[in-house]
Parts: structure tokens; C-alpha cells; sequence
């Protein structure tokens, strides 16, 4: 019978232990321990890092791991846990050995439980609804402990053997975009792997996304120069570790799209694109991401490639296969809560404000589209 302990000592996650874990289970590449390592040493957000340990064996095995961010809604009122840890992490759930789900799941909310100091309420988006750990979660809520649903949404992912338009319009363009590009010069797609060239091509990206909306918008990554500081540190340390490149589509030899990967167990995910405004036309992220995806999976080490989009964007157009995603708020006593609730009407607000900004757009788009109304003649 397993004995299980949790440590909250951050720097005890060890590399190797947690690629032992990882092997064992569908990874979550936003707790590899050099990400983790980055936003601590960038002082990026305050984490609180769960490590649980079988120590009924010799010597004692990783089984868990789960990290959140210390979050304040307001100053000595109200406060959260909230995962995933960390911004520009599109991922919360926690990695556990298979054998231990239940009891790992347990021995995370009770050792919250215990430490006066921590919030007893979650907020946990983007967990994998399909995943069997999201099961153990909820099969541990109860006994004074409240879940709620906040969303529920599904995320693009392609397999190797499906989940890719094969054919239909998409497609169809897709091929057209690819030799209009060709009839202007040399095209090629570059994944080098080694960490200093991804670190060259991760320049590249920054400043093409500068240059494009999201510069004019104020949230490309090198809007803010901490934001920019970390996620520099954070690719380049996942690059040394063999978990992140950057694909790119040059023309004649001048990039004019890129994709930021990252890389866990035999999963891709699709983290950040940008593309030269200039050859919009052409939609030279889609084709990248289309010519990358059959590459990785021709490469025999990529099984799925998942989007890091939280609401899709153009990957779903290209690939079929859909992952659930669900946010979830948890309670882990039975006292009244007003952080509960406040991030409960928090969410209310949060969703409601979307739906106006969209409908505004809509609206702004229709009204661009639609033709002058005729002037009376004399």
C-alpha cells in the first residue's frame, strides 16, 4: 500500500524524477521543471508548487505534481489558487501516476487544507475534461468540498491518423496558398531544434508579432518588456531541455511566418503564431502550421498536436479532432466563502463583458460591410 507525502519545497522537483512521471502519464509541458524554474527566477508570479511522493518505496518516487499561482481579488479579503500557474500557460492539470489518481488528488486538497495561510478556494481553467484525472477531481469533491462549472469549451487537436482536413474548401485553399508562394520564390519550412538557434528564431518572432496588430493593440510579448524578459527565459530554458522550437516559413530565405512550439511526451502544442502582415494574403500562418503538422508527425515522435488557443482561432479550421476544456472553481471546506463567490460573479462578468465587446465588433464589421443607403435624386 502507497504512503503519500506532499512537499510544497519547490526546488526538490527534480528533472529526472519528473521525466520518470511524465513517461508514465499524458504530460503537461507548463510543469516541466525548467518552466517552473523560469517563473521563479523571473519573480513572474508568485507559485505555490505541490509535489506528492510514494514513500513506500526506496527510494521515494515522484508520483504528483500541481502548481498555482497565489492570486489576490482583493487585499486581506479575498484570494485564489489558480492554475495553471502562471500567464501564457494554457494548461492546468496536474501530472499523477496513473495507479495513484485518487489518492494524489486527496493528498493535494488536504494538504491546502491544512496550511492556514493558503486560499481554500481554486479556480482551475483549462483542465482536460477528457482526461481521467479531471474525473478524479470531481469524484473528489463532496464532504464539504463545492465544484462549479464556469465553461466549457473544446480545443483543436490533431493524431497522427486523424483529425486533419483532408479535403473540403480549407484544404483546397491551403494548396493554393502554398504555390502562390512558390510562384514568388524559394519557400521553405525550418524546425531547427538546437537552443541557440531557437533562441534566434525566437527574436524573429518577437518582432514580426510587434510589427503586427498586436503591437498596434499594446499585447504582442514585447509590449512589456517583463512579459518579454520571461517568456525569453522560459522558451530558451524549454529549448535546452528539448521542449520548445520555433518553425519557420521563409521565403527566398526572409521568414514571413512563425510558430512557437512546445514539446511534452509525444504531444506538440501550437503556442504562439505570428506572420508578416505583408503576405497576409497568402495566410502564411495556416500554411506553416499545415506543412509543420506534417512534418511532426512524419518525424515518428509526434502523436498529437494540440492548439494552445483557448477558444481555437484558425485551428479549427484545420484540424478536426476536438479536445473538452473546462474551468472549473472548487471550495475545498464547507465555511462561507466570499472569495468563492466573488470569483463565481467575477466569471459572470468576465463572460458577459465578451459577449458585448463581440457583439460591438459584429456590429462595426456589419456596418463596414453593408452598402450606403441610395440618396433621393431631384
Amino acid at each position: 500500500m502507497s504512503r503519500l507525502s506532499v512537499s510544497t519545497s519547490a526546488s526538490e522537483l527534480d528533472p529526472e524524477q519528473w521525466e520518470d512521471l511524465a513517461r508514465r502519464i499524458q504530460p503537461n509541458v507548463f510543469l516541466h521543471p525548467a518552466a517552473l524554474k523560469a517563473v521563479h527566477d523571473a519573480g513572474f508570479a508568485k507559485v505555490l508548487t505541490l509535489l506528492a511522493y510514494d514513500e513506500s518505496v526506496t527510494p521515494r518516487r515522484l508520483v504528483g505534481v500541481w502548481a498555482f499561482q497565489i492570486k489576490t481579488l482583493l487585499p486581506l479579503i479575498a484570494a485564489l489558487l489558480v492554475a495553471p500557474a502562471y500567464d501564457y500557460a494554457f494548461l492546468s492539470c496536474p501530472l499523477i501516476d496513473p495507479a495513484l489518481r485518487s489518492e494524489v488528488i486527496e493528498a493535494f486538497f488536504a494538504a491546502i487544507a491544512k496550511q492556514g495561510r493558503l486560499p481554500k478556494v481554486l479556480r482551475l481553467s483549462y483542465l482536460d475534461g477528457g482526461n481521467e484525472t479531471y474525473a478524479a477531481i470531481l469524484k473528489a469533491l463532496g464532504n464539504g468540498r463545492k465544484g462549479l462549472t464556469l465553461a466549457a469549451r473544446e480545443r483543436p487537436i490533431a493524431f497522427k491518423d486523424c483529425g486533419m482536413k483532408r479535403s473540403g474548401s480549407t484544404r483546397k485553399k491551403l494548396r493554393q496558398d502554398w504555390n502562390r508562394l512558390s510562384a514568388l520564390g524559394t519557400v521553405e519550412i525550418v524546425n531547427d531544434r538546437d537552443p541557440e538557434r531557437v533562441s534566434e528564431a525566437f527574436e524573429v518572432f518577437l518582432a514580426m508579432e510587434a510589427a503586427s496588430w498586436k503591437g498596434a493593440n499594446g499585447t504582442a510579448l514585447l509590449s512589456k518588456a517583463k512579459d518579454a524578459a520571461f517568456t525569453r527565459r522560459l522558451i530558451g530554458d524549454l529549448a535546452a531541455a528539448g521542449s520548445a522550437s520555433v518553425a519557420a516559413m521563409r521565403l527566398n530565405g526572409r521568414p514571413i511566418a512563425c510558430q512557437v512550439l512546445l514539446y511534452s511526451g509525444t504531444t506538440a502544442y501550437t503556442w504562439k503564431t505570428a506572420f508578416d502582415s505583408e503576405f497576409a494574403h497568402y495566410s502564411p500562418g495556416s500554411v506553416l502550421v499545415d506543412r509543420i503538422t506534417e512534418q511532426l508527425f512524419a518525424s515518428g515522435a509526434i502523436e498529437s498536436i494540440e492548439a494552445c488557443s483557448p477558444e481555437g482561432g484558425f485551428m479549427t479550421r484545420l484540424f478536426t479532432g476536438r479536445r473538452p476544456t473546462v474551468d472549473l472553481l472548487v471550495k475545498l471546506d464547507d465555511k462561507p466563502s466570499f472569495s468563492f463567490a466573488l470569483a463565481a460573479l467575477a466569471d459572470i462578468a468576465r463572460r458577459q463583458a465578451k459577449r458585448w465587446r463581440d457583439a460591438v465588433r459584429s456590429w462595426a464589421q456589419h456596418s463596414r460591410l453593408k452598402p450606403p443607403a441610395a440618396q433621393p435624386t431631384h
